[in-house]
């Protein structure tokens, strides 16, 4: 427990001075690092041709998103199938089936990151660093592209643009993204993290067999994919490996950047719409949801499971099933919990192995909406989407048009925040009811019951809210879950962000208007208190029985005697 505590301290005294800094990157003003990223990106914008002072319409700016998105999807596609005929493949590992091709592709492009591959035995160097880590970059600079865009909308009047994507990519980039990941993954090297780019190294082991072990470039994608909200593991065993995660400081490092970045872009909204209130109001209702059911997957995890009572095993330290040793169920839950909120999808411990409710805590930290802090940039908007409809609400109870940081909140706002939060909920339970009809999709379950509905739940809220970790037990690797959960995965990314686009777009071009008598405060505790009811009431609301046939029953079968 002294590590948790340890690091929620570290992440609450980051939060501040790191939004101050991220607001100003990306608005553009002088930062400390101005002096030697500041030429490299005027000289990308000499080499790409682009206008740094140009800006563009809400349209211009969700088409720039879809194009250079698409255009990342086709090289990455191109880049997996051809991957036998690149460099740096000492292991001459051959192309991927077109179908896994097209699932990693999608993963990648839409910060998912989702797997159902083994990367160690699948992804050549080239694929690993030109191919999945260049992607861990760019799509969470993407995602806090449009975040940027979102906070202008908000805080300009009677605009008709709301930013230049490629700048605010560019600025994410250069000023938040690499140097962070580059010192995290130096300080990850010192602990052992793996930074290799020899062959697999064979051993002669004391029993008395050879051994493959895995090596390869960990550390530098182990930073980024923390940092990025991506999650996609170098090895299959994600943050549980060794190499991957190798030190009591190492995990503590990787689990404070999991949280780093969301959290901090949460303040720096308050900075640059003007009003700090609003960013602190917003982190209280994200720690509102965070904190209890953390603390609820810590401690179920820390009872013993019934199932082994009785056959001999030690379960004095928990329920150690699946999960390492110099971890153990806190720092385990701690992570499972992060990872969830996060959209962050990376693994130190077997997600199918734990008790049904931290199960259910992870199912629903994604089925909230990934907005939670969430992951970068997505959660920032996400979580703005959940404002508007808890003013929106607010306003019918007083009778009054609902009005958020002084802009008037009408018809069209609601309807497309209400789209950008009903269609990943909507393609979550259609991909599960299918995937529990069709022959197709059973065979991939590794559980009968309420465990393997859980696993089906599980893929498909994750690929939707794009999180990208599994229920391990699930065999994903075919032509059913990778062409469906690709598709899952692009609406969840792109039916979110274009009405997030547009409601910016509509927002920009409103003057504001002087809070009067009948305004509702959005930044006491009972606004607080109602967006973190409105965020609850609509995941419960929409999965509550898919969630009570899965881990609810699950759990009740589980105590009560009667199996799992």
């Amino acid at each position: 427990m002294i590590e948790i505590i340890l690091l929620l301290v570290a992440l609450g005294l980051s939060i501040k001075p790191l939004g101050i800094y991220i607001a100003g990157a990306m608005e553009g003003k002088r930062t400390f690092l101005s002096p030697l990223a500041g030429p490299a990106e005027r000289a990308l914008y000499r080499a790409c041709g682009i206008d740094p002072a140009g800006e563009m319409s809400w349209r211009g700016y969700a088409g720039a998103v879809l194009l250079f998105s698409l255009l990342g999807f086709a090289l990455l596609y191109c880049m997996l199938l051809a991957q036998g005929f690149l460099p740096l493949n000492p292991q001459a590992l051959p192309g991927l089936r077109a179908d896994t091709a097209f699932n990693v592709a999608i993963s990648f492009i839409t910060n998912t990151d989702w797997q159902s591959y083994s990367g160690e035995s699948s992804l050549s160097y080239f694929s690993q660093m030109a191919g999945l880590t260049v992607q861990n970059f760019f799509c969470a600079g993407v995602g806090m592209a449009v975040a940027v865009a979102v906070f202008r909308a908000f805080a300009r009047r009677q605009a008709a643009t709301i930013g230049n994507f490629w700048v605010d990519l560019t600025r994410a980039c250069l000023y938040v993204l690499l140097p962070l990941a580059l010192v995290l993954a130096v300080v990850l090297a010192s602990q052992g993290v793996v930074q290799h780019f020899g062959a697999y190294t064979t051993v002669h082991t004391l029993e008395g067999s050879d051994q493959t072990i895995a090596l390869g470039p960990v550390a530098s994608q182990a930073a980024i994919k923390m940092l990025g909200s991506n999650g996609g593991g170098y090895f299959n065993a994600n943050a549980a490996h060794p190499f991957e995660n190798p030190t009591p400081l190492a995990n503590f490092l990787q689990t404070l950047a999991i949280l780093l970045i969301p959290s901090a872009l949460v303040y720096a909204f308050g900075v640059m719409v003007g009003d700090r209130r609003q960013g602190w109001a917003l982190l209280a209702a994200c720690a509102l949801l965070f904190l209890p059911l953390m603390g609820v997957a810590v401690w179920q995890e820390a009872r013993p499971n019934p199932q082994l009572e009785g056959i001999g095993v030690d379960q004095s330290a928990g329920n150690m099933e699946g999960k390492e040793t110099r971890f153990g169920v806190a720092l385990s839950a701690l992570w499972a919990t992060a990872t969830t909120a996060t959209s962050n999808g990376s693994t130190n411990s077997a997600h199918d192995s734990y008790l049904p409710l931290p199960g259910l805590v992870q199912l629903a930290m994604m089925q909230f909406g990934e907005v939670v802090f969430g992951g970068v940039g997505s959660g920032m908007y996400g979580l703005l989407l959940f404002v508007i409809i808890t003013v929106f609400l607010g306003g019918l109870m007083v009778g009054r048009t609902p009005e958020y940081m002084g802009k008037k909140l009408g018809a069209f706002e609601i309807k497309m925040a209400s789209v950008a939060i009903i269609a990943p909920c909507a393609v979550t339970l259609v991909g599960t009811a299918a995937a529990l009809m069709l022959d197709a999709g059973r065979a991939g379950l590794a559980n009968p019951g309420a465990h393997g509905l859980s696993e089906a739940l599980y893929a498909f809220t994750s690929a939707a809210n794009n999180n990208g970790s599994a229920f391990a037990g699930l065999n994903a690797d075919s032509l059913f879950y990778n062409t469906w959960l690709g598709v899952v995965m692009f609406v969840g990314r792109f039916f979110v962000i274009i009405p997030v686009l547009a409601i910016a777009g509509s927002l920009a071009a409103r003057n504001t208007v002087p809070p009067s008598l009948g305004t509702m405060p959005t930044h006491t505790p009972l606004f607080v208190l109602m967006l973190v009811g409105v965020i609850a009431i609509v995941g419960l609301l929409t999965y509550a029985p898919a969630l009570a046939l899965g881990p609810v029953a699950e759990h009740l079968q589980l105590f009560a005697g009667g199996g799992a």
